[in-house]
């Protein structure tokens, strides 16, 4: 596992809404049993959310999600399993909205 791996969200009662999970947790913080992570949202379930620095629009695999900063859980490690991607291209954009959730900056 490693920092901003997107995975499938593979719950059934949000999976429609969230189809992806980013982990955001450093790869230094491996040996615990959970996984920090974002959902990626579809834009039209969140329409009125809408902060960009906070809750920013990325792009994966040709459709529009966005990042729902706010939402930020944490997640059996071994209920992640095989990565299907990286969201590492759009690391500053994950920075800059924990960063601004966090201290306001």
């Amino acid at each position: 596992m490693a920092q901003f791996d997107v995975y499938e969200n593979k719950s059934k009662s949000t999976k429609h809404m969230f189809p992806l999970l980013v982990d955001i947790q450093h790869d230094v913080i491996s040996e615990i049993a959970t996984r920090i992570v974002l959902p990626l949202a579809r834009p039209e379930y969140f329409s009125r959310e809408r902060m960009t620095v906070l809750t920013p629009t990325v792009e994966y695999d040709g459709e529009k999600l966005i990042l729902l900063t706010p939402q930020i859980a944490a997640m059996p490690a071994k209920k992640l399993q095989e990565p299907i991607g990286t969201m590492e291209h759009f690391r500053d954009e994950i920075i800059a909205a924990l960063d601004l959730a966090i201290s306001g900056i």
